[in-house]
């Protein structure tokens, strides 16, 4: 993995950092292979039970590097397809991750950058940072990331802001659903940051995992008998799992449970 991008891990928690300040933390096809690579080997970290996507320098991603871009457009379509594989790999696997996400958002937004927030469970900006779909400027379109930025700001926003390619503020955002909560500064950030962390950290991992299965599959699935039998099946194999047993004794009882006994809140 090269410097472009830091992974840390301290008390239960991950995080990946976008790091290449100089060019406002743009990506190209080098940097998202190390974040699916950073992807892959957290999810498999029995001692990682959240993941917090962040950055270093003034703005949290200017989108697509331009020298990327410009290495792009001289491939052929077959070329081009095989490189938004790999984009639409790392959307993938963060969408998905099995532990809670946390996107903690300073600054700048744009393009596939906005994708990346959209896929994160949680996502929380500073009062300064704009967004901003700006593909169809360049004669491009938000395509592998519409899924994701579709399913956070609905149909109708999208409408508008994949069209315009105009610049939206952090409580425009948070009115569209891609933010939960808007910081006052970077400060303020990291405090609400640590405030939801606890929160998550406090909870059953394998509980987490499952309701976000759950929301997953609710969303795709059309037919009511399947919702009726896959959660009827969820909350019931849930119950006799090993969480499930010591969350309803320990509740009962009266005491911490087991998950947290090594945890440092």
């Amino acid at each position: 993995m090269s410097d472009a991008l830091l992974v840390e891990i301290e008390n239960h928690v991950a995080r990946i950092i976008l790091n290449r300040p100089a060019v406002h933390n743009a990506f190209d096809d080098a940097l998202i292979e190390d974040i699916i690579s950073a992807l892959t080997h957290l999810a498999n970290r029995d001692d990682v039970r959240v993941l917090v996507l962040t950055s270093n320098g003034k703005h949290f991603s200017a989108g697509a590097d331009l020298n990327w871009m410009k290495r792009m457009a001289g491939l052929s379509q077959t070329e081009n397809r095989a490189d938004a594989q790999r984009l639409a790999q790392l959307m993938y696997q963060l969408n998905d991750f099995p532990k809670p996400t946390l996107a903690l958002v300073d600054g700048a937004t744009y393009g596939g950058a906005v994708g990346l927030v959209a896929c994160c469970d949680m996502a929380i900006a500073t009062q300064r940072s704009n967004f901003c779909l700006s593909e169809v400027k360049i004669g491009l379109s938000p395509a592998v990331i519409s899924p994701f930025v579709v399913d956070a700001i609905g149909t109708r926003a999208a409408r508008r802001y994949f069209l315009s390619a105009e610049v939206f503020d952090a409580q425009c955002a948070a009115q569209l659903g891609l933010l939960h909560s808007v910081a006052n500064d970077a400060e303020d950030l990291s405090q609400q940051g640590q405030a939801l962390i606890s929160k998550l950290l406090a909870n059953s991992p394998q509980a987490m995992l499952k309701s976000k299965q759950l929301i997953k599959y609710l969303n795709h699935e059309t037919q009511e008998q399947a919702k009726r039998d896959y959660t009827v099946n969820l909350i019931a194999a849930i119950r006799v799992s090993d969480e499930g047993q010591e969350g309803l004794t320990s509740f009962l009882d009266k005491r911490t449970p087991n998950w947290l006994v090594d945890t440092e809140l």
